[in-house]
């Protein structure tokens, strides 16, 4: 059986046959190899991703519904590992971290000294990762790693990172992917991918080494090769995602589109909902922003530099000489989805956003991205644009 690239099996590839057992030792050589092993796991009605040391760990059996501004767990009624969308958190936090201290000092004898960071990169091992994720790490890494200001401390961590990833056979209310050609099937960027089959009685994985390291540890694994059968199961499970995902963005002429709407009623009419609270920009996987503070102990012995994640959607965010430059709900949002979906293209030749929903999954009001950049878009097809020249 002929199978094209990117799916189960692809020519070129050496597929194998793992099961449950194979999974943790998996888990046991990365583990041995000095990887911390980061995967979901279900915790405060949530799935999350965290440190694990075993396959028992992980969220078996448990999916997610998400819809704007609503989450929620239920049981799938078999044992899938990986039978949910995405989680509440991205996985950059691990790679660009929320709170990052860059430098420490303390006095004394009436002298001030710098506190050298000691503290090795840590060393992550990413299992489950999805595809919508994968391109948002690539995203980053045109941000933070292969632009003119290189991020040393996410250079660091991204360069002794290995991906397993999974291809989603689960789409969420909210989830996009296919619309932004990110997902749901696993491109480029993983190490290892997994398609998790549960059917006809039976739970395994077929397995595709995409790198030298991915292969090596397959081989190490002594798992035997998938059949054609494996592999078709493997296809027909995640053969029709993209047709069950919750939304879809049409992405032709959008930039152009947005970038002719500066004065689009649509701004003011989503402000008037929008809570300014940031959480879009705290769960996108592709937001970057930072700010840095300073901090002194009580007894004034030690300070310490710290950099932390920001929002456009603070006040702070564009305040300059004289005040904000941004001070409404309006101009907020229309300076973050701008971004996201056009000016990202300036910049770096690519959309901003890859498809996850999760903006509108944990907007607290179900603000939906799709709609508004439909909205905008529809006004501009009835010949009712604005230029931003004008």
């Amino acid at each position: 059986m002929t199978v094209p690239e990117s799916r189960p099996g692809a020519s070129g590839t050496e597929t194998h046959l793992l099961d449950p057992s194979h999974l943790q030792l998996l888990i046991d050589a990365l583990r041995a190899d000095g990887y911390r092993v980061i995967a979901p796991t279900r915790r405060d009605g949530a799935i999350v991703h965290d440190e694990v040391s075993s396959v028992g760990e992980l969220p078996a059996g448990w999916t997610d519904e998400q819809q704007p501004g609503a989450y929620r767990l239920r049981q799938r009624g078999d044992g899938a590992l990986f039978g949910y969308a995405v989680g509440p958190s991205p996985w950059k936090r691990f790679l660009h971290p929320p709170l990052l201290r860059l430098w420490r000092a303390r006095r004394v004898n009436g002298r001030v000294e710098l506190v050298p960071e000691d503290a090795p990169p840590p060393k992550y091992a990413f299992l489950g990762i999805r595809a919508c994720d994968l391109a948002a790490i690539a995203k980053l890494d045109d941000v933070l790693l292969d632009g003119p200001y290189v991020d040393v401390t996410y250079r660091a961590v991204r360069g002794q990172a290995l991906f397993v990833a999974v291809h989603c056979a689960t789409p969420g209310g909210t989830c996009f992917c296919d619309s932004m050609g990110t997902g749901p099937r696993v491109g480029d960027g993983a190490d290892l991918i997994l398609t998790e089959v549960v059917a006809s009685g039976r739970h395994f994985f077929v397995a595709q080494g995409a790198t030298p390291r991915g292969r090596s540890l397959l081989a190490a694994l002594g798992c035997p090769g998938a059949t054609a059968d494996d592999i078709e199961a493997a296809e027909h499970a995640i053969a029709d995602a993209p047709d069950r995902m919750g939304r879809d963005l049409k992405t032709d002429g959008l930039r152009e589109s947005i970038y002719a709407q500066p004065e689009h009623p649509r701004w003011e009419q989503v402000a008037r909902r929008c809570l300014t609270c940031g959480s879009c920009t705290l769960s996108c996987p592709t937001c970057f922003c930072t700010t840095v503070e300073d901090a002194t102990s009580l007894g004034g012995s030690e300070s310490e530099r710290r950099r932390r994640w920001d929002t456009c959607f603070a006040v702070e965010f564009s305040h300059m000489y004289g005040g904000s430059v941004r001070l409404s709900a309006r101009s907020r949002y229309r300076q973050w989805l701008t971004h996201k979906l056009s000016t990202w293209h300036d910049q770096f030749g690519t959309s901003g956003c890859v498809g996850c929903g999760r903006c509108i999954t944990w907007c607290p009001v179900g603000i939906d991205i799709t709609a508004e950049a439909a909205a905008i878009r529809q006004r501009v097809s009835a010949g009712l644009g604005q230029s931003l020249t004008e």
